[in-house]
């Protein structure tokens, strides 16, 4: 007998299904979806300047607008409250052409009071949110969009590097060439969309980053009891939460918004903030 594989979508759909039968609909797809949870971790960088101890970074990840829009305003919301230093988005931002100017309206309204860095992933991809199209859309909000490239982000004085790589599946992430020409002395964290890249080893004469932020797993988005999660390609085998990759220690946000299926059942949403301290 010949098995097919069953997609993501189908896989969603059909949880869903299941699920809403079940009794638990209302929660899934009304509740859990807009309910933004944020998760708060210190995070010990040995090389890290005494002057950004305490720097918190806050990662968005997986929007997919114009879709999620409760979750969104949420999300603008507990950054407003927050204040982050700096806002990371990890990829999945939007979907569609027609939503970059919520898209620009967003990332304005969660930018960091020091810096607003962005990649992007496959859903960016696939919406042709990409090229000068979101390079002019993220420039208008006042963040850094990074495809292969590094920021050095300046606070309180001393210097914190973000290398932020292209999508894996749709471009063609090179952690070589972004952190190419990163200064001497400085931290550095990578930004990938799909968190599968990072078990790969860095190229040759590549440090590995101290710390990789990324997303697209969505945590799974429609989690069973007793049933392992179903994540999209590009995940390799991680889900949600803190790894050790090859790279560096990895954090895979559940992220925002929804895909395929907009509802999310025992895997709320979260908006991680990471505190810098001195290791």
């Amino acid at each position: 007998m010949t098995s097919v594989p069953i997609s993501r979508r189908r896989f969603l759909a059909g949880a869903g299904v299941g699920v809403a039968a079940a009794g638990l609909g209302g929660d899934m797809f009304l509740v859990e979806p807009r309910r933004v949870l944020v998760s708060r971790y210190d995070v010990a960088l040995p090389g890290l300047a005494r002057e950004l101890d305490g720097v918190r970074i806050a990662q968005v990840s997986d929007v997919h607008l114009p879709a999620n829009r409760p979750a969104a305003e949420r999300t603008v919301e507990l950054i407003a409250a927050e204040r982050p230093e700096i806002v990371v988005l990890t990829g999945d931002q939007c979907e569609t052409v027609e939503g970059v100017a919520e898209l620009i309206a967003f990332v304005g309204a969660v930018r960091g009071t020091a810096a607003t860095l962005a990649v992007l992933g496959n859903w960016d991809y696939r919406g042709g949110v990409v090229g000068d199209v979101a390079r002019d859309a993220y420039a208008k909000a006042g963040a850094t969009l990074l495809i292969n490239e590094h920021a050095v982000v300046r606070v309180g004085g001393a210097e914190l590097a973000f290398a932020g790589l292209d999508d894996v599946l749709a471009g063609g992430a090179d952690l070589g060439a972004a952190a190419a020409g990163v200064p001497a002395g400085v931290e550095l964290i990578g930004v990938v969309h799909e968190p599968g890249f990072t078990d790969q080893a860095p190229p040759a004469g590549v440090p590995g980053p101290a710390l990789t932020l990324s997303g697209h797993t969505h945590g799974g988005q429609i989690r069973i009891p007793g049933v392992p999660a179903y994540t999209p390609t590009g995940s390799g085998r991680f889900v949600a939460g803190w790894y050790q990759a090859r790279w560096s220690r990895l954090y895979v946000s559940r992220g925002i918004g929804t895909a395929d299926i907009r509802a999310r059942l025992f895997c709320p949403p979260e908006l991680p903030i990471f505190t810098l301290r001195r290791g």
